[in-house]
């Protein structure tokens, strides 16, 4: 099996640490992750979540614009400093690139605002070959950036 693959990408904004936080954390996934990247899906919605998204053990069902589906469970929360998740059961068009994936968000103080960083570990299925995964990595971090400039104008507004 190929080895997990690390992403990461951060971005600046002139926002509290504690503000971004409590912003992002329970922050609707199709609002954040509305639109396709490459390969990579929008969120179209998020089913079986019990309440706001707060509580480690918490599990949700994310459903992808393109039908597929994977289980989120809240793994870490230390606020405002960051909060971890994991994605398994993926089901769909990812599921012969992921068998599961390690998501982090981290908040710092950064001057006056806040510098957020969203890093995924994605460990690949077991038919995933070593020739498709840098090219995931690509897509992601395109996907990662237009979810960072979609949370600017969410943090600002």
């Amino acid at each position: 099996m190929t080895e997990a693959l690390a992403l990461s990408r951060s971005r600046t904004y002139p926002v509290g640490v504690a503000r971004a936080f409590d912003t992002l954390l329970p922050l609707p996934l199709p609002t954040l992750f509305s639109r396709r990247y490459a390969a990579l899906p929008a969120i179209r919605e998020v089913r079986d979540q019990g309440g706001e998204w707060s509580i480690v053990g918490q599990t949700r069902t994310i459903v992808l614009a393109d039908r597929g589906t994977m289980r989120e469970t809240l793994v870490s929360l230390d606020r405002p400093t960051s909060f971890g998740y994991r994605i398994d059961g993926v089901h769909g068009p990812m599921r012969p690139l992921a068998s599961s994936i390690d998501g982090l968000w981290t908040f710092e103080k950064a001057g006056t605002g806040v510098r957020i960083t969203w890093s995924w570990s994605v460990h690949p299925s077991s038919s995933a070959t070593s020739l498709l995964m840098p090219a995931f990595g690509r897509m992601w971090q395109g996907y990662a950036r237009q979810a960072l400039e979609r949370l600017e104008g969410l943090l600002l507004s």
